[in-house]
């Protein structure tokens, strides 16, 4: 598959997503690294974008709730280049709790991964990748060009089979 490249300017767009038992962790992150985020553009699922907002002082582009459908919009926003890395606090998760939109999850990090776009799903993760030197720099992301994946021939489009010929 042919590769291409895309580019994350200074300021990234840069989504926040924290499980309900995690959004604590997640603002006392995001409080600890506010002078890092502030110049970046900020995204976050439901009430997790308004504890953001009150406690940073800056604007936060709010999505819908995760369980209303913010995961998704977020991996649309993925898809239509409009977020460059994602910090997934619903994985700064509990492991050892049942995980109930475990499948919102997972559609969401594999668009992320589908798009080649960094992901914290940690705080040590989170920590390493807000204090790179390439988060205040211009980074050209690789990902598949899937032209050629859009322009497939579908099985309803294929040729139409020939009736086999009887035996004289």
């Amino acid at each position: 598959m042919k590769m291409k490249t895309i580019d994350m300017g200074v300021n990234k767009k840069i989504a926040l997503v924290a499980h309900d038992n995690k959004k604590p962790d997640l603002l006392e992150w995001a409080k600890f690294n506010r002078d890092l985020l502030a110049h970046h553009k900020i995204f976050a699922t439901g009430t997790t974008g308004s504890f953001l907002e009150k406690e940073l002082g800056f604007p936060i582009r709010r999505l819908e709730s995760g369980p209303l459908g913010g995961d998704q919009q977020i991996g649309s926003k993925i898809v239509d280049g409009e977020i460059d890395f994602l910090i997934f606090f619903f994985f700064f998760w509990d492991p050892l709790e049942p995980q109930p939109h475990d499948p919102d999850v997972k559609a969401l990090l594999r668009m992320a991964v589908v798009w080649n776009i960094p992901i914290a799903c940690d705080r040590s993760s989170a920590d390493f990748m807000i204090s790179s030197p390439l988060m205040d720099e211009t980074y050209q992301r690789i990902v598949p060009d899937y032209s050629e994946y859009r322009g497939r021939r579908l099985p309803s489009e294929a040729p139409a089979a020939q009736p086999a010929k009887e035996k004289e």
